[in-house]
């Protein structure tokens, strides 16, 4: 056995698991838009170098219909013309989030992001930041295998249906 299997370390502690499954169907019934959060959680992991979750949330993303465009472009979204207020709001407090130890979130940020966002929404999304950070860590931490992950429903391909 490879001693980082990440899904043999996932097993290990079914509390913690299930506390952080709790947390995405939390978030799941928030009432955040489904394609913001799939940024959200695109950008937090390209940040992170995740490459497990950039897989994953990129097959998500695309799965909901996100455009192929949006996703390749994310890094230099703020000079894209095609990310709306919310969805821009939404990805730079991310990106502070995620990077809170450079920057401690700027009290103009969270003005300029609480114009956008309720109060609620901002800890949801918030908590968004929070899970997929949470993620990236036990995924790159425990070597989660990269290209495996299909969306629900996916079909998986094979040799014989190409």
């Amino acid at each position: 056995m490879n001693e980082r299997n990440y899904q043999e370390y996932i097993k290990t502690a079914p509390g913690a698991s299930r506390a952080m499954y709790g947390l995405e169907v939390y978030l799941h019934g928030s009432g955040l838009e489904p394609s913001l959060l799939e940024l959200v959680r695109m950008r937090a992991s390209l940040i992170n170098g995740c490459a497990y979750c950039m897989d994953m949330h990129s097959k998500d993303a695309r799965a909901k219909g996100e455009t192929e465009q949006r996703l390749y472009v994310l890094p230099g979204w703020r000079e894209a013309p095609f990310y709306n207020e919310r969805e821009r709001a939404a990805l730079e407090w991310t990106e502070a989030v995620t990077l809170i130890s450079q920057n401690n979130v700027p009290d103009e940020l969270f003005e300029r992001v609480s114009k956008v966002f309720t109060k609620k929404e901002l800890v949801d999304l918030t908590l968004a930041v929070v899970a997929i950070n949470g993620w990236n860590r036990l995924a790159i931490s425990f070597r989660a295998d990269v290209g495996s992950y299909q969306p629900a429903g996916a079909q998986t391909k094979t040799a014989s249906s190409e």
